[in-house]
């Protein structure tokens, strides 16, 4: 699915990953840990086509990426720090909005895609009027409705209470399941029946300084 190839990347004249290589094949679930500042985030955001600051050759399904861009876009759910949610707007209509922007018809699992993240009874409230556990799981809803195949998430664990870390395990082993692959960062232990692959990139940059 994704294949990265020799990639490098510095930052303030400090090298946060040289030599990184990895294949993420379909059904597969990658961590990239590390330190706080160790390059987890720049790290997704090459991967999506969102930082070109780097050297290195990344391929989507056998094509190099930046030919490969629509589909590639259309494929890739990618998820940050911050909720992306408009919070003046109502839960139901930021992912109407979603679904919009991304041609998805497929507007009428909204009610499910809510309900799968605790959100029953909350579809008509403004986000502004929500916790930020409850502003994550709306924008954690949009991602039952990209239809994407690769999720790129990165602490998607953060904000949300017990019931609501384990629901979204459950759905991470779902997707893996069902074929779909996820490369994740988080400071969360993670307890899913499924295996994982790890990239430490404290590890990697040990291995750069010596």
């Amino acid at each position: 699915m994704l294949t990265v190839n020799n990639l490098f990347c510095e930052r303030d004249e400090r090298v946060l990953f040289q030599n990184l290589a990895f294949d993420v094949a379909d059904g597969e679930i990658w961590q990239i840990q590390g330190s706080n500042g160790s390059g987890k985030t720049t790290l997704l955001r090459i991967l999506c086509g969102l930082n070109d600051e780097f050297s290195g050759e990344i391929h989507w399904r056998g094509i190099a990426q930046r030919k490969a861009r629509q589909d590639f876009n259309n494929e890739v759910f990618y998820l940050g720090h911050t909720p992306a949610i408009n919070k003046t707007l109502t839960a139901k209509e930021n992912l109407n909005w979603y679904c919009a922007s991304r041609g998805i018809s497929n507007s009428s699992q909204i009610k499910t895609a809510l309900n799968s993240f605790n959100l029953y009874g909350y579809e008509d409230m403004p986000c502004y009027l929500m916790s930020a556990g409850q502003q994550r799981r709306v924008s954690l809803a949009r991602m039952l409705l990209s239809q994407a195949k690769l999720w790129v998430l990165d602490e998607p664990f953060t904000a949300l209470d017990k019931q609501g870390v384990s629901e979204l395990e459950a759905l991470l082993s779902k997707h893996a399941k069902t074929g779909g692959s996820i490369i994740l960062t988080t400071h969360h232990s993670l307890q899913i029946d499924y295996p994982l692959q790890l990239i430490d990139l404290d590890v990697l940059a040990g291995l750069v300084a010596a």
